[in-house]
């Protein structure tokens, strides 16, 4: 079993209104770099970013990974998730392999079909569209298995010899040793986890699952993680696989973070269940509390347990000196309570 890991997840909302500390897209990208730093000082193990079109959020990640790696030694840095409809997979191959470079081969990246979205078929705005009888789903499979081929070193074009006839086929360049195992599919029900173990990628479990079978969240996203790790060991390959889940934990420990989130203890404490894009979902609660509570809570939530990665999800508009306290708070009183410990702590 991997060692437990924790990191961070920013969607990098950003919005020019009062109280907001995150007024503009640059705040947003130079935030994100900087509490990545600071989450590496507290030795936590992650810095996962959430890819959204045309909203404002963080979009293109691989200028934003880089620059993180640039800045940074240890802590990995990663997507949850990269929209696969949107993306051209040999260019996404380039910069991957390129950002992966730049870190030392921390790169984790999840990819997926994305979810719901401000556009109407936005992906075919930037001139993706699905084939004939082909859905959403498919395009974004399709996708992901070209860029997998690339950033293993397939050849995807033909060498110009210069007499009209094609050569050798060619890799796309750079190439980055062991990107390949760090490619992880965020997956929303028990099925597509057990494919995503047949195509053997990592699992990132998502904070809304399109199914319900009437048992608590945390319940059905151990289930999930459970066929997919049988799926797993049946397609016998040879190395163990990762597994991430994300929760929104808000320890309370000062008039602030009571102001922020004390009122959400309410509905948001339970399980909900919704309908996307016509069928029934089921979403995970928030965990909001005295860090000696939340402790508890997430040493009784099933999945967290399963999982070997949780993200916690964070308020990115209140600025990178609250975030890295909740970190800091979550690390030191929270965290222990799961089988963590910090990794790499910087020396004082």
């Amino acid at each position: 079993m991997h060692r437990k890991r924790i990191g961070f997840l920013s969607f990098g909302h950003w919005q020019p209104v009062n109280g907001s500390r995150t007024q503009t897209a640059r705040d947003a990208l130079v935030q994100t770099i900087e509490l990545a730093v600071a989450a590496e000082e507290l030795g936590i193990d992650g810095a996962y970013v959430r890819v959204h079109h045309f909203a404002r959020q963080l979009a293109s990640p691989f200028p934003l990974l880089a620059a993180i790696g640039a800045r940074t030694s240890r802590i990995e840095i990663g997507t949850a998730v990269i929209d696969m409809r949107y993306e051209n997979p040999l260019y996404m191959a380039e910069d991957a392999a390129s950002a992966d470079l730049i870190s030392g081969g921390r790169l984790q990246l999840g990819v997926s079909r994305g979810s719901p979205e401000p556009a109407l078929r936005g992906s075919e705005s930037f001139g993706y569209v699905p084939g004939e009888d082909e859905t959403d789903a498919d395009l974004a499979r399709a996708r992901t298995a070209l860029f997998r081929a690339a950033i293993a070193g397939a050849g995807v074009a033909r060498a110009d010899t210069g007499t009209g006839q094609p050569g050798a086929p060619l890799a796309i360049q750079p190439q980055s040793p062991g990107l390949a195992d760090r490619i992880w599919w965020g997956s929303g029900t028990r099925q597509t986890a057990v494919w995503t173990a047949e195509q053997g990628m990592n699992l990132q479990s998502s904070t809304l699952l399109s199914e319900d079978t009437g048992v608590p969240f945390d319940e059905l996203q151990a289930e999930q993680i459970s066929l997919y790790r049988a799926a797993w060991a049946a397609a016998g390959w040879d190395r163990e696989p990762r597994v991430s889940i994300s929760r929104s934990v808000l320890p309370i420990t000062s008039d602030e973070d009571r102001a922020y989130f004390a009122p959400r203890g309410g509905a948001d404490s339970q399980d909900q269940i919704g309908y996307i894009d016509g069928g029934i979902a089921r979403f995970g609660k928030s965990y909001v509390g005295e860090p000696d509570v939340l402790a508890e809570e997430l040493r009784r939530d099933a999945a967290v347990q399963e999982a070997d990665t949780l993200l916690l999800t964070v308020p990115n508009q209140l600025g990178v000196a609250y975030n890295a306290r909740m970190l800091e708070t979550i690390a030191q009183h929270v965290a222990p309570a799961i089988g963590w410990t910090p990794a790499g702590r910087a020396a004082a």
